[in-house]
């Protein structure tokens, strides 16, 4: 009998009502192996009304004690590690390892959470003036929401409910409908550190759902990733609503390999970065740049017998699968007509995954490794977020065509530059207009402690994920002037108050 997923709502999993399903699939297999409920707006306002009835008594705990909700969270998280693994492995695609390192990748931001009470600390003025003391401090927004990708079902929404939820808010969780699962986990998991019921509500569903959390009145916040298309509608559509918004995109991200790097270094750099969870990652290398013919055509020696030997198989086969398949068939059809595409516009395909068929696995959503070399900026393979396993080599002539490459296409989410030499390095950090920036990192993925944010296209709104950007997003600071009533002089005052 197929599974049914429904919501998770004041505590307990609930049936969804609206009679609309959508399929989650085994990418692997190509076989349902479960429906999700798609909400209402009714069932969303429903659950945003219990998350408000809540909330108060939540932001009324002192922030150690929401602190120590996150503390036994870590704990639950490191106990059901592999649990979680092979839920997100099933649901995804992506190899029981990469799936273990998404869910660490968000419980270290929980980590970062458990120290709140450093985080929401307000500042402090003794004798701002006469009698006179000033203090600010950072009060949660009451209701906000998460609306999460596919890619990550376990590291998002950690990296959105830990902050929210611990600076003292209530969250409406909005994950992927097409690996559903995970982010349900999570908030068992939560019950059971002792997060009140109510506090995270789980709503399962797709534009419908996305669009009442948007209308909704008493949602403060909404925190999104996914696609620039739908990341500039809802940060607009958000806005408008008077809520705060920050909302990440899409990504193209490019690897400078400068004449002087290491050609071996950056060769298994650009194989991992690149077809890592089949590409589907919003920091993986899409774009190599090799700065001079000779640096061009020897890392192409280098990068084709590691593509042609990457392992692509079911994560059920463990340490001998490099990466896995894409999460739908409509994913693998829109990388292979790109690919088509490239083939037409003039890219030379150096490596052909196009007939990849895996034996037992012919209808599972599996795409071979693509290697396209002189690419140019003005085909589609270069302009457009591919996000599978296709890694484009657009050759340079100097460093600086190389680095204008980078600065002028329309995303910045994360780029990298592989050198020996110092000077250029810091240039590059100081000059490159976009996010995060690795050097000889080639994915850039800040630490939780850090903010994780792009730029251009790539990001909408003032404030990163994870890190102090968070704690500021999910809090409103107040700030209180105040005087007692010794000394004071009689008499109203009508000018503006100075502080002699």
């Amino acid at each position: 009998m197929t599974e049914v997923i429904g919501h998770f709502i004041n505590g307990e999993r609930v049936e969804g009502k609206s009679g609309r399903f959508a399929d989650v699939y085994n990418p692997a297999t190509g076989e349902v192996q479960a429906k999700v409920a798609l909400a209402t707006k009714d069932e969303l306002d429903a659950a945003v009304a219990a998350a408000a009835k809540a909330q108060p008594a939540w932001a009324a705990q002192n922030p150690q004690k929401r602190a120590r909700v996150m503390m036994k969270f870590v704990s639950l998280l490191n106990r059901d590690m592999d649990k979680l693994a092979e839920k997100l492995s099933s649901e995804h695609g992506k190899t029981f390892v990469d799936a273990k390192g998404d869910v660490q990748r968000g419980l270290e931001v929980i980590e970062v959470c458990c120290g709140a009470p450093h985080m929401l600390k307000g500042e402090f003025t003794d004798s701002a003036g006469p009698g006179i003391d000033m203090y600010s401090m950072r009060q949660a927004l009451g209701v906000v929401a998460g609306i999460t990708p596919f890619n990550f079902p376990a590291m998002i929404p950690l990296w959105k409910l830990g902050p929210a939820l611990v600076c003292g808010n209530a969250m409406i969780m909005k994950p992927s409908e097409r690996d559903p699962s995970v982010p349900m986990m999570l908030a068992e998991l939560l019950k059971e550190a002792g997060l009140p019921d109510g506090i995270l509500q789980v709503v399962n569903g797709d534009k419908e759902s996305v669009d009442a959390i948007l209308d909704n009145d008493t949602i403060q916040a909404v925190g999104f990733v996914g696609s620039t298309p739908i990341a500039h509608y809802i940060y607009h559509r958000a806005a408008e609503n008077g809520k705060r918004a920050q909302c990440f995109g899409g990504a193209k991200n490019h690897m400078i390999i400068m004449p002087d790097a290491d050609l071996d270094q950056a060769a298994d750099a650009l194989v991992g970065a690149g077809f890592g969870a089949a590409g589907e990652r919003c920091m993986a290398i899409s774009v190599a740049v090799p700065v001079g013919e000779e640096t061009a055509d020897k890392l192409i020696e280098k990068l084709v017998p590691r593509i042609e030997k990457l392992k692509v198989g079911p994560y059920t086969a463990g340490d001998d699968v490099d990466y896995g398949p894409v999460v739908t068939a409509a994913a693998k059809e829109n990388i292979l007509r790109l690919v088509e595409t490239g083939v037409e516009q003039g890219a030379e395909l150096v490596v052909d995954g196009r007939d990849f068929s895996l034996q037992g696995y012919e209808n599972g959503f599996f795409v071979g490794p693509h290697l396209f070399d002189k690419v140019t900026t003005d085909m589609d393979i270069y302009k457009t977020e591919i996000f599978g396993p296709v890694l484009s080599c657009v050759r340079a002539k100097t460093y600086e065509e190389a680095i204008g490459h980078a600065m002028d296409h329309e995303y910045g989410n994360g780029t990298a530059i592989f050198t020996r030499d110092g000077d250029t390095a810091r240039d590059f950090a100081n000059r490159i207009n976009i996010g995060m920036v690795g050097i000889n990192v080639p994915i850039p993925v800040p630490l939780a402690y850090h903010t994780f944010g792009g730029w251009k296209k790539s990001g909408f709104g003032d404030l990163n994920q994870h890190g102090p950007d968070a704690f500021k997003f999910y809090t409103r600071t107040k700030t209180v002037t105040s005087r007692w009533p010794s000394g004071i002089k009689e008499g109203g005052e009508f000018s503006i108050p100075v502080m002699e």
